[in-house]
């Protein structure tokens, strides 16, 4: 088995990737003309959204995130962590967690975005 997406509902699928594509650098892999569906080009594996209303649509009732209490978090590598969160931040995400050298080697920081969702900004690991 390999990983192919992570799906994220969120309220406004444009928003989300507008922001995502400005706050990381990521690029646009596929939006649906309808707007309740689309894909982040992250690598190996995209990183999607899709509506709140489509999901409605489908009977399902998703929870809204909370980065101060998330059930699970996105981590995207980079080398230089304090540019990476500088730009999250001047594209409009929240500070959750400054730039720290951690134990192990790794630097990581943490922002939220628009919708609540816990980013995790690290370098590689090893």
């Amino acid at each position: 088995m390999k990983l192919g997406y992570t799906i994220l509902y969120v309220d406004d699928v444009g928003r989300s990737l507008d922001f995502y594509a400005r706050a990381f650098g990521l690029s646009v892999k596929f939006q649906h003309e309808g707007g309740d569906f689309g894909e982040l080009d992250t690598g190996t594996t995209s990183l999607a959204f899709s509506s709140r209303q489509l999901m409605s649509q489908l009977h399902k009732n998703p929870a809204r995130a909370d980065a101060r209490a998330p059930c699970f978090e996105i981590a995207l590598t980079t080398d230089d962590v304090p540019a990476a969160v500088r730009l999250a931040v001047a594209a409009g995400a929240e500070l959750i967690q400054p730039p720290e050298a951690m134990p192990w080697g790794q630097t990581v920081a943490y922002v939220a975005d628009p919708d609540g969702f816990l980013v995790e900004l690290c370098t590689p690991v090893g």
